[in-house]
């Protein structure tokens, strides 16, 4: 439309040009004031007349050309001025939204049908986030509700077990009631597991910093850990950086998230593979960040992206043969979040690497 405006424009002024300038340069009076002020020079008067015709009078279709395409670029040259005044007015609202700023967006005055409707945006992204922020609060309430409200009786199974296994039971009693006491125990880990889960991602979560060493840290992990690493058929294969890598931050979350990501290998790894446990430091604009990365051959097909995963209760292992609950790697997204940090997933065929970085 612009582009149709402008060839308009040009042609219109250009027909005035051509009926007034031009024309009027071809007339008799032209001609001859031009012979004459040729003659003035000291130029013989057939010498005149046919400078004339070689410079003018033979060339007036090239003089409408050139002077039609200089009119076309110089309305073209303004138009184009215009429109980038009006984009860089729209970009300017589109960043006001983008920015998350309260203050509502002025265009000026010939954009205002379109800055009515930015705003209008603007408010119902504002909505939407508010609504979602909302039922996100109101899931996490509800998780800590129940969380709570399980804790109690399952205390109490756990407490009855306890006191039924120190009376006299025949094998296969015993062996019910033992099996009954692991299914309770590992209830009782979900549900902590949820509670930590749901108190973090309503960002109440109170930090006690200190500095530490990711190093010491997972060389204490290993330790704990020895007897289900053993166990567990795999090798662990570990490259721990020997540059510093001391982190200011919550030791017991940041245990927290080293060890889900230690148990994930354990439980999704493929019988007699390797782990490989590395930690090293990158470059991060003008930081340097400790990142740790643990990479796994996987046991079962992945065929889930990265923002499934963490979600809570969701497995990769979707036959459910393994003994996860679908809350480690969500409590690891959410933990290195409240930590200032990062975590991502990195898929190629069946190797699967988790990356945290802080």
């Amino acid at each position: 439309m612009q582009t149709v405006l402008v060839t308009a424009l040009t042609v219109l002024v250009g027909g005035v040009l051509l009926k007034f300038v031009i024309d009027g340069i071809y007339n008799d009076s032209f001609a001859r004031t031009f012979v004459d002020v040729l003659v003035f020079l000291n130029i013989n008067e057939k010498t005149a007349v046919h400078l004339y015709w070689q410079l003018i009078g033979d060339n007036k279709t090239f003089f409408m050309i050139v002077g039609y395409l200089i009119l076309f670029a110089l309305f073209f040259y303004v138009a184009l001025s215009q429109m980038t005044k009006y984009l860089d007015q729209i970009d300017h609202g589109i960043e006001n939204i983008i920015s998350e700023s309260t203050d509502p967006i002025h265009l000026i005055t010939e954009l205002k049908p379109i800055e009515i409707r930015l705003n209008e945006i603007k408010a119902t992204l504002k909505r939407q986030e508010l609504e979602a922020s909302e039922g996100e609060k109101k899931k996490n309430d509800l998780v800590l509700f129940l969380a709570h409200d399980l804790k109690t009786p399952l205390t109490s199974i756990v407490g009855y077990l306890e006191l039924i296994k120190k009376e006299e039971l025949s094998d296969v009693v015993s062996d019910y009631v033992d099996v009954i006491s692991t299914r309770a125990g590992k209830l009782g880990e979900m549900i902590n597991s949820l509670f930590s889960l749901a108190k973090a991602s309503s960002g109440n979560v109170e930090l006690h910093k200190e500095t530490f060493e990711l190093n010491r840290l997972m060389e204490q992990i290993f330790a704990d850990m020895d007897d289900k690493m053993k166990d567990s058929g795999l090798t662990f294969v570990t490259q721990l950086t020997e540059e510093d890598t001391a982190i200011y931050s919550d030791n017991s979350y940041f245990y927290r998230i080293c060890q889900n990501l230690v148990e994930n290998a354990l439980k999704y790894s493929a019988k007699g593979t390797r782990v490989f446990v590395k930690t090293y430091k990158k470059e991060a604009g003008t930081d340097q960040k400790i990142v740790l990365e643990i990479t796994n051959t996987s046991g079962y097909e992945m065929d889930f992206e990265k923002e499934d995963i963490i979600e809570r209760f969701s497995r990769g292992d979707k036959a459910r043969t393994s003994e996860g609950n679908g809350l480690g790697l969500a409590i690891v997204s959410t933990y290195a979040k409240a930590l200032g940090g990062e975590f991502d997933i990195k898929i190629d065929c069946d190797q699967f690497k988790a990356i945290v970085s802080i």
